[in-house]
């Protein structure tokens, strides 16, 4: 597969501001518009979009996702065997060495902004996102031989277990200790937030040990371990409260040498990019309803009030998708990581959520049933907001990263 491509062209939003349907609050954005650049990506690239989009219609439809949402496991394992068989998403960040495909964060972002659209559920940003990265980000040779093959080809799932009580990444609040006893090491803490920890095979803890911050590799299926899965605004992602009591761990990487920093960023970006998917899949929806409602003889798509909303929004997903798109290519090329990760993560958030309820208002009465599919999208949005940190929490840690 190609490079990604960047040209020095002006963005997409240029156009979308020189339309007479915007408000001019936006056109005053125009001069900041034009110096954005545009993120092309390669015929390649568009052909590995398509097969994805392909398969998450067919095996993620509105029906398939209320029926997996309730239910305790929370997916479908014929159609993780697929995605990991026969599509090779499960290792698609991880090395050829190592059993993956290789790829990066562009083509990560590919993948979950189309899970994204579709809400798939499977444990697919848990293991092959999160604890993928933990593992090349932090493990040794040894480590990434032992674990990476077998979540690149699906056949264990792994999660991280990082949060506690705040749900941030604040190295500061971890409070999971690890002990040494003999040739092993006994975890004891809390964990909360921890997703998909009830399908896992083993977890990526993060506790404070003699050395400082490590990360450790528990078996889930150790009887010190104790997993209880929680009642979640968003059921299509679940969520797990993780309890340890001198839990059997190995290390990952050196000891007192944990590095959450590039896991987050990796992770934030991928979850940055389901978000967008998630945002155009509501504007989409509300774009379909607004020309088949009727008032007054006429569509309301063809009200002046209801074009200015629907090209706003149209606006703040475009600009959210080229802070995601700027942010993996961030990522692929050792550019300023942190705050391009952060920068995504705080727009997509905003602009997922905003987009999710104008979507609700929009489609009027029906919009607030239980019938109607938008709020599963709302609810995503509301969960995936201050999952991995809220856009105030982003935002600051990109100035920050800034040096501001």
């Amino acid at each position: 597969m190609q490079p990604f491509q960047v040209l020095n062209t002006r963005n997409r939003c240029h156009n979308l501001c020189s339309s007479s349907s915007i408000s001019t609050w936006y056109i005053s954005l125009l001069p900041t518009c034009r110096t954005i650049m545009e993120f092309a990506f390669t015929e390649d690239q568009e052909a590995f979009r398509d097969s994805v989009k392909r398969f998450v219609d067919e095996k993620s439809t509105t029906s398939d996702v209320r029926r997996l949402m309730a239910t305790e496991k929370g997916y479908d394992e014929n159609v993780w065997k697929t995605l990991s068989n026969e599509l090779a998403l499960t290792g698609l960040i991880i090395p050829e060495e190592f059993g993956g495909a290789g790829f990066g964060a562009i083509e990560l972002g590919i993948v979950m902004e189309q899970f994204g659209r579709s809400l798939i559920c499977a444990p697919y940003l848990s293991s092959s996102v999160m604890a993928a990265s933990a593992l090349l980000v932090n493990g040794n040779d040894d480590n990434r031989h032992a674990w990476l093959p077998s979540i690149a080809d699906g056949t264990r799932k792994a999660t991280l277990a990082v949060s506690e009580q705040s749900g941030w990444w604040d190295t500061k609040e971890i409070k999971a200790q690890a002990i040494k006893n003999q040739d092993k090491y006994l975890i004891s803490g809390g964990k909360r937030f921890v997703v998909d920890a009830h399908v896992s095979d083993f977890l990526i803890v993060a506790a404070q040990s003699e050395a400082g911050l490590s990360l450790f590799i528990v078996d889930t299926k150790d009887d010190q371990v104790a997993i209880q899965l929680e009642q979640g605004m968003d059921e299509t992602r679940k969520i797990c409260t993780v309890d340890l009591d001198n839990a059997s761990a190995q290390t990952l990487g050196n000891e007192g040498e944990a590095d959450l920093e590039d896991v987050l960023n990796i992770s934030s970006v991928a979850l940055a990019h389901e978000m967008v998917g998630g945002a155009q899949k509501m504007l989409d929806s509300a774009i379909e309803y607004t020309k088949l409602r009727v008032q007054f003889g006429r569509s309301i798509s063809s009200f002046q009030a209801i074009k200015h909303r629907l090209a706003d929004l149209l606006l703040e997903v475009e600009l959210a998708k080229s802070a995601c798109y700027h942010a993996a290519y961030a990522i692929d090329h050792q550019e300023n990581r942190s705050q391009a990760a952060s920068h995504a993560k705080a727009q997509a958030s905003e602009a997922y959520t905003n987009t999710a309820i104008q979507c609700i208002q929009l489609h009027g009465g029906v919009g607030f049933t239980w019938e109607n599919d938008t709020h599963l999208w709302f609810k995503r949005a509301k969960s995936s907001e201050v999952f991995l940190g809220a856009p105030h929490e982003h935002r600051e840690r990109m100035l920050l990263a800034s040096g501001i």
